[in-house]
């Protein structure tokens, strides 16, 4: 029979691994590069002014 203690840290664990796997995809965004444009770029370029 499991003591009141044991479910608790039980719980607890539970509810720390979901917080993880919710927080984990969210560390993963952004991109990381370069700032330099790419060589085939078409910016800056002028508009055509109505």
């Amino acid at each position: 029979m499991m003591t009141r203690h044991v479910k608790t840290i039980g719980r607890l664990a539970v509810v720390m691994l979901v917080v993880a796997a919710m927080a984990a995809p969210l560390a993963a965004c952004g991109k990381r590069g370069s700032n330099e444009a790419p060589e085939d770029a078409r910016y800056p370029r002028t508009y055509p002014a109505y």
